[in-house]
């Protein structure tokens, strides 16, 4: 009798160390969409064959540069509980008043790209401390601040693009470091690798997934969680302007399409990343793979022949299906391991 029961326990405890392992095998984002990206990329490749052409490739990899720089930020953001729907328009904004800078003020170069980036974290200061302070939701003022942004985008530039910019603008966006990519693909990898260390391995990073995964103990444990949130949207603004200017250096002008609709595809692919629209959770590998996956059906779609509107379809099923799938982990998956029985303490046997 004493074996059978031992027995039982023994398949009841290799059962829960199987559930375990599957449950840290699934919270992780970045497993999941790194094996659906390699999918996807072998489908396009089965399909056409010049998917996988150095020209495509580059192309890939040098919009994932524009938009990959401010899903930096806004992955910062997410993971401390909020996040920016005005991220185009910021990015979009910034560029031409940096364009504007250089010729109607005559500005030098390097003041008129720290003016845009000041332009950019100062309306991330504006949100942080509208949705902090004012108790405002994010979803509400981010959303206001999307059509400010495109609003003075018209009032600065009267609907025409800000051209000629200095000569030095032209050689940033024409630079060609490695495989025809150029300063923005550099500086996206440099912002990633750093604001992945950042939330891996430092205080300020544990911090902000505290701030975000339960911002009342994080606050009984005397983390200031309005400073690390109104930081992260004026990091993300920041972000946000950096990506703007590049796309002006890379088209020789501040035009009034810069960011247009950047927003989405950012949210989108870092939630498809597996950082969490809820707060506390995701990495920023697995946002960023988020961000390369979605392009690589973008691009895959056009390469294969498939409609414009299919395309926007295609993102729009991907993104619900990955914030189903974040839900799916956090109540069954992560909630099912946390109410694991817990062994009982052996009573003293005196």
């Amino acid at each position: 009798m004493e074996r059978t029961v031992e027995r039982d326990s023994g398949f009841e405890g290799s059962g829960r160390a199987m559930r375990d392992r599957l449950t840290r095998f699934v919270a992780v984002g970045e497993v999941g969409v790194l094996l659906a990206l390699i999918v996807l990329v072998t489908f396009f490749y089965i399909m056409e064959p010049a998917f996988l052409s150095e020209r495509n490739i580059r192309a890939i990899l040098r919009v994932v540069s524009f938009i990959g720089i401010i899903a930096i930020g806004q992955t910062i953001l997410l993971v401390s509980g909020e996040f920016d729907l005005s991220v185009g328009a910021v990015a979009g904004l910034s560029a031409v008043c940096s364009a504007k800078l250089m010729t109607a003020l005559a500005l030098p170069v390097p003041l008129a790209l720290l003016g845009g980036v000041l332009v950019g974290a100062g309306v991330g200061l504006v949100n942080g401390l509208v949705v902090v302070k004012l108790k405002i939701p994010a979803f509400i003022q981010t959303l206001g601040m999307l059509f400010i942004g495109q609003g003075l985008i018209q009032v600065v530039t009267n609907g025409y693009p800000v051209y000629p910019l200095p000569p030095v603008i032209t050689e940033i966006g024409y630079a060609d470091f490695l495989f025809g990519l150029g300063w923005s693909f550099v500086f996206f990898i440099a912002a990633a690798l750093i604001a992945d260390f950042v939330l891996r391995r430092t205080v300020l990073g544990r911090n902000m997934y505290a701030t975000g995964g339960n911002p009342e103990v994080a606050r009984l444990v005397g983390i200031d969680t309005a400073r690390y949130k109104i930081g992260a949207f004026m990091t993300v603004g920041a972000l946000a302007a950096v990506a703007g200017m590049f796309v002006m250096a890379d088209l020789a002008s501040g035009t009034t399409s810069i960011g247009s609709g950047w927003e989405l595809n950012v949210i989108a692919g870092v939630v498809v990343g597996g950082v969490s629209l809820f707060g506390g959770a995701g990495t920023m590998a697995g946002g960023l793979i988020g961000v390369l996956l979605l392009q690589v059906v973008t691009s895959g779609l056009v390469v294969v022949g498939v409609n414009a509107n299919w395309q926007q379809i295609a993102v729009g099923v991907i993104m619900v299906l990955a914030v189903g799938l974040d839900i799916l982990r956090r109540r069954y998956f992560i909630a099912g391991s946390s109410s694991a029985p817990v062994a009982e303490t052996p009573s003293n046997p005196s």
